[in-house]
């Protein structure tokens, strides 16, 4: 296969994206209902730029860009996270929950079958990528709330690298935090942005036992999108600006991190990693 992924945090080579050219806010989650319900005007100017701020943290990270066809149809197709999944064994065909996103599915296939095609096809229950961590070689996290990804649909993908021989942890969370992105993702291979507070002290005691160390989230960092950052590899990420917090904790660690605006995007209920599907990182040491 072309298209090869065995962590979260090895060197990024090729990701999926797709431009926001039909992109505005959905009532789809917890913070497009909250940004929607305030005064907030949606400045379709202010996130092209932050759009155009993001390809250029991509470019100078000499990360690969790839893009799925635009649906007018589908606004946030831009959050190309969810729609599909690149495991060690190829792409998988994820399945959408939510009617306003089902059809994203046809531009995937379009994209996928016109290099090497699927290793599988979620369909099982529901399952998106913004729960999927493979967390390093041998270690997948994969959460559920019942909405966007449900009990089945986890089950079925974590079966799929169980059979391999890999260590799978099915993790619950409440529906309010939309994906488990939202609330956890790797910024090294040994460092982890989590909000332990909702995850609990069980979650904690696992990433320890897996050598992982955590920079803790508050509430308002998590519905800030602070938790969902890209890991680039090499000790690097990129992280939106408005993580202030967090950025200053992972420049502590001595992590690299481009920081570009993408609040915009954030206020529709995702963010950098949402909107990022890796198609290939160098394979972990």
């Amino acid at each position: 296969m072309r298209w090869t992924v065995d962590s979260e945090t090895g060197v990024l080579t090729d990701v999926l994206l797709c431009r926001p050219d039909h992109y505005h806010w959905l009532e789809t989650n917890a913070v497009a209902v909250s940004t929607l319900a305030s005064s907030a005007q949606f400045d379709r100017a202010a996130m092209l730029r932050q759009w155009d701020g993001l390809i250029a943290a991509l470019d100078a990270a000499e990360v690969r860009a790839h893009y799925l066809t635009p649906s007018p149809a589908h606004p946030y197709q831009v959050y190309t996270r969810d729609s599909s999944q690149t495991t060690p064994w190829g792409p998988v065909l994820t399945q959408l929950a939510l009617p306003q996103r089902r059809g994203e599915y046809a531009r995937v296939l379009d994209f996928h079958l016109a290099a090497d095609g699927f290793y599988r096809f979620a369909h099982q229950g529901v399952v998106e990528g913004g729960d999927i961590h493979i967390v390093r070689p041998g270690l997948l996290i994969i959460g559920h709330s019942g909405v966007r990804t449900n009990r089945a649909g986890a089950e079925q993908f974590a079966g799929w690298f169980a059979e391999q021989g890999w260590t799978t942890r099915l993790e619950e969370f409440p529906e309010h935090f939309l994906h488990l992105d939202v609330l956890f993702c790797m910024a090294t291979d040994r460092l982890a942005v989590a909000c332990i507070d909702v995850l609990g002290e069980d979650f904690a005691r696992f990433l320890a036992a897996h050598e992982i160390d955590v920079i803790a989230a508050s509430y308002p960092e998590v519905m800030a999108m602070s938790c969902n950052l890209l890991a680039l590899g090499g000790n690097r990420v990129i992280s939106p600006a408005h993580s202030v917090r967090i950025n200053a904790e992972l420049r502590a660690r001595e992590v690299t991190v481009i920081d570009p605006p993408l609040d915009v995007f954030a206020r529709g209920g995702g963010s950098i990693h949402c909107m990022t599907m890796p198609l290939r990182r160098e394979p972990l040491p």
